[in-house]
């Protein structure tokens, strides 16, 4: 008989983490510091709405001279955590450096409201985006974001063809492509994902649109379990007339594999811009 899975367990990243519960307070003092040094040099608009609600606003950071097009980071948290778009400024640090400007929005959790609702609210969140930057544009996330930014290159995505067109490149960052085990989680008791919903907000398992490029990215040393739902959506879209790919990237885990973005040499940042 086979063993029964602890769902819980498997989605447990921090636990499994040396110290994996003090990064939070690190991503605020790096977030804080870079957001200082844009505010000195006027290049922060902080606060942009993109909708009603409180948390329907994104910071964008803008860079000096050429504009290269527009990368936007959504951040993770399983949809339901305290995090906002200040927690994460820091990670704008690589693709800035390389002339990008960078958007990062927060967006209502769960369980005020669904993954659904969070999915139509970064799209709204990327075409208000859109309209401040022109050019290409760059979609990246972490976990439940890496969720995120996949669904929005589905053919069922909540973007308007004109900024799907737009987009040049995807990177998920240790996505959730499969919502469906998430069901089986404690977790469920905030997000009340029901089987319909997992099914229609899974990116593994919906169609990507057509000429998507994509790389799904993962820490060589995360939960056996994201590093299954990276190899997964690359597994899956192989099929479709996309570029698909997964990287498992040596010695990193859940909580580190996203500082490759507040670095302008690291390959994550260079995959995410096509240098």
């Amino acid at each position: 008989m086979t063993e029964a899975i602890d769902w819980d367990d498997a989605y447990s990243n921090f636990a499994y983490i040396p110290d994996g519960y003090g990064y939070p307070a690190k991503w605020v003092v790096e977030a804080q510091k870079f957001r200082d040094e844009m505010q000195q040099k006027t290049l922060l608009k902080s606060d942009i709405s993109y909708g009603a609600r409180e948390r329907n606003r994104f910071d964008l950071f803008m860079p000096w001279g050429d504009l290269k097009g527009l990368v936007v980071f959504v951040h993770g948290g399983y949809w339901m955590e305290d995090f906002d778009k200040s927690n994460w400024s820091h990670l704008a640090r690589g693709p800035h450096a390389h002339g990008f400007a960078v958007a990062i929005p927060s967006y209502r959790l769960c369980p005020q409201v669904r993954i659904s609702d969070i999915t139509v609210e970064i799209g709204q969140a990327i075409s208000h985006a859109a309209a401040e930057v022109p050019g290409p544009i760059h979609l990246t996330g972490h976990s439940a974001g890496g969720h995120l930014v996949a669904r929005m290159v589905t053919a069922t995505s909540p973007l308007p063809q004109a900024v799907r067109q737009r987009i040049r490149k995807t990177v998920a960052i240790s996505p959730i492509t499969d919502l469906r085990p998430l069901m089986k989680t404690e977790m469920n008791d905030t997000l009340h994902l029901d089987a319909i919903e997992a099914r229609l907000e899974s990116p593994a398992l919906l169609e990507p649109q057509e000429g998507t490029d994509l790389t799904a990215w993962v820490g060589e040393l995360e939960r056996p379990e994201f590093r299954r739902q990276n190899a997964l959506l690359a597994n899956i879209w192989s099929g479709f007339d996309c570029r698909i790919d997964a990287v498992e990237e040596p010695e990193r885990h859940h909580a580190n594999i996203i500082e490759g973005l507040a670095d302008a040499a690291h390959p994550l940042t260079h995959r995410l811009l096509c240098l």
